[in-house]
């Protein structure tokens, strides 16, 4: 890699961001928990077992309908737990604010996540701060580490992923990404686009009570549903074949994305989970994800298969059918 420069398809979550993990970052690193390229790390502690991660939040604007970088800091946390079939517990918080950056605004964020975490559930207990000359940031970043308490139900991983299983997500794809498009551009759309913005780990408790054997989770947030569905299957002797008509997405979402050529299958989410689950039990889990106003579009979308070893298929809705890859290049940045 040397010569090379970072751009900004480097963090897009899409191929170019696996492969700046993959080569650089797990063989310099090397430990086999990094290496599994999770939401979180899976630990055993003392005979506990817990999920660890991390995330730093540059947004670009901090505030967008449905939420602000301080309330995004803490459900991007909760959810990377969350996905692992862990409780989330605890988080760090660290930020580094630009000189200027107005108190008003610092405030309402800190605010934003003080009710954030106490609507997930977590606590946060330690912290940093730094500030940085005017001009060495874009007014304020955020990092956040969390901890969470794994679930004896928490998902088998990818090994016990089998031809035949459901593919489900829990609502709508794309809400995230519109909506931040739409506010950093200024663009003028009737119907309302908003953040989905959540904690979505009561969704995964109520799956998780009606099926023991959860295969794998994942919040689609950079990249979306395509980088989310091809890590499922990238080097695997299987493949995953979704259905476009069984994908939820809200009319706003669609409207903007046919105005401007955005796929909504490739927009970030930051309040809903992709799964694979056993076939026999994804009528239950659907049931139980839409007893909760956070999983009222709860789907099955598609089904693994041997026919597309390594790669996501889709059934389009003129009949026709077409692969689905993980994005290259950045379509815009800063999304999260």
């Amino acid at each position: 890699m040397s010569g090379k420069i970072i751009t900004l398809s480097h963090g897009n979550g899409g191929r170019r961001s696996h492969e700046l993990i993959a080569k650089l970052f797990v063989p310099a690193l090397g430990h086999p928990e990094l290496a599994r390229l999770a939401d979180a790390a899976c630990l055993t502690i003392n005979g506990t077992n817990m999920a660890f991660t991390t995330d730093s939040h540059v947004i670009s604007p901090i505030f967008f309908p449905g939420g602000d970088i301080g309330k995004l800091a803490v459900t991007g946390t909760a959810n990377d737990l969350a996905v692992m079939g862990a409780k989330p517990l605890y988080l760090s918080c660290g930020l580094i604010i630009e000189e200027g950056f107005e108190m008003d605004k610092l405030e309402l964020i800190i605010k934003s996540m003080s009710e954030a975490a106490e609507d997930a559930g977590v606590h946060v207990v330690t912290g940093d701060t730094k500030v940085v000359e005017k001009g060495a940031a874009d007014g304020i970043y955020i990092n956040t580490s969390g901890i969470g308490m794994l679930s004896e139900r928490a998902p088998r991983g990818l090994s016990s992923v089998a031809v035949g299983d459901a593919v489900i997500v829990s609502g709508s794809m794309g809400d995230h990404g519109a909506a931040v498009y739409a506010e950093r551009e200024s663009l003028l759309i009737k119907a309302p686009l908003h953040s989905d913005c959540d904690c979505v780990f009561p969704l995964i408790e109520r799956a998780m009570a009606v099926c023991e054997d959860i295969r794998i989770m994942r919040d689609p947030t950079r990249g979306g549903l395509s980088s989310t569905l091809n890590e499922f299957v990238m080097d695997q002797p299987f493949g995953i074949e979704i259905h476009e008509a069984a994908v939820p997405v809200n009319d706003p979402v669609r409207a903007i994305c046919e105005l401007l050529g955005f796929d909504p299958f490739n927009l970030a989410n930051e309040g809903k989970v992709v799964m694979v689950a056993p076939y026999e039990k994804a009528a239950n889990i659907i049931e139980a994800m839409r007893s909760s106003p956070l999983g009222s579009e709860a789907s099955i979308i598609g089904r693994v298969t041997d026919r597309y070893p390594g790669r996501v298929c889709m059934k389009t809705v003129v009949g026709g059918e077409r692969i689905i890859d993980m994005i290259v290049e950045e379509p815009f940045p800063r999304i999260c």
